[in-house]
């Protein structure tokens, strides 16, 4: 979810859910360390339950980073070995490290010395040549050994070469049972399922059959309503749940004072174009956002324009 989930992202999502954790979009250690980007590290203090999501292969320095994490308050520190793309493959990063357990689990023991907060691993079942029946349950293995209690499980293996990160999510065959078999095989580890789940009827499903957790991407983030709005009273029982205007209302201060000072409008509402999905007059919103939000001057009457709209297809 790179360039996805950035902070903007995630406030409009906490305003759907309360209870839902949310991952920051992966930030690589080196940036932190070396490049000193730690504005990259700010946030809402309205988004936690917030984990941090770091991309590294040197202990030294994730742990530096993890304790940035720590430090800026962040409720985990994840690592990523699951992404698949060719930039995050050139620093070492991502789902190459899953043919280096060992590795990883230097990283996870030194992330842990440091943080003082949770230190969770987010991979694939597998890559390239690799059995997942039996690389998983080795890299689960060692990674629980250095002190991660949690880890998030993409149900798919993710071929390094010959894929596009794109073709990675799609065509690589879903096993779902292998994951479920590795929580049986280690019942005092948390392991949440990841990968094609494009529903929550599907994730209820998954967490029925013994998943302790779903984490679910691009389908909340395409239709945030559809999941995020209804988790928090099926998932979680609680009863109070916003409809889809009192959403927008929430929005506005927040845009407000990023228009203030001096952000652009369309930073924000690219990430809220899904809010209606389904919905009638949906593309009317969408239309408006991508169209009038765009541009350098747009400001809160363009949100009231796309609210417009779209009421007046729904008159039509």
């Amino acid at each position: 979810m790179m360039d996805w989930t950035d902070r903007h992202c995630r406030f409009f999502h906490r305003q759907i859910s309360r209870e839902v954790l949310l991952y920051t979009e992966m930030i690589t250690a080196p940036a932190l360390v070396r490049g000193n980007a730690i504005h990259l590290l700010d946030y809402n203090h309205t988004e936690h339950p917030l984990a941090l999501q770091l991309g590294g292969s040197d202990p030294a320095e994730l742990a530096h980073a993890a304790r940035l994490g720590a430090d800026h308050g962040y409720d985990e520190i994840n690592l990523n070995c699951g992404c698949p793309s060719d930039r995050v493959q050139s620093g070492t990063f991502g789902a190459v490290l899953m043919k280096t357990p060992e590795r990883v689990a230097d990283c996870v023991a030194a992330m842990k010395d440091v943080s003082g907060v949770p230190v969770t691993v987010k991979c694939r079942i597998g890559v390239d040549d690799q059995d997942p029946a039996a690389a998983l349950p080795a890299f689960v293995e060692a990674v629980a050994s250095a002190g991660a209690r949690r880890m998030t499980i993409h149900a798919r293996k993710a071929w390094l070469k010959g894929l596009s990160p794109k073709e990675n999510r799609e065509v690589p065959p879903l096993d779902y049972d292998l994951v479920l078999g590795v929580k049986r095989a280690s019942p005092d580890l948390h392991i949440s399922v990841n990968g094609g789940i494009a529903s929550l009827d599907d994730a209820m499903d998954l967490l029925d059959e013994g998943a302790d957790g779903v984490m679910i991407g691009r389908a909340a983030y395409h239709a945030p309503y559809d999941i995020l709005g209804q988790v928090d009273r099926r998932i979680f029982g609680k009863s109070v749940q916003r409809d889809r205007f009192e959403i927008i209302e929430r929005m506005r201060p927040y845009i407000a004072a990023h228009l203030e000072a001096g952000g652009r409008l369309h930073q924000i509402t690219r990430h809220m174009m899904g809010l209606f999905a389904g919905q009638p007059g949906a593309r009317a919103w969408r239309r408006c956002l991508s169209e009038e939000g765009t541009n350098p001057a747009a400001g809160l009457d363009v949100l009231e324009s796309a609210i417009s709209a779209m009421q007046d297809r729904n008159a039509a």
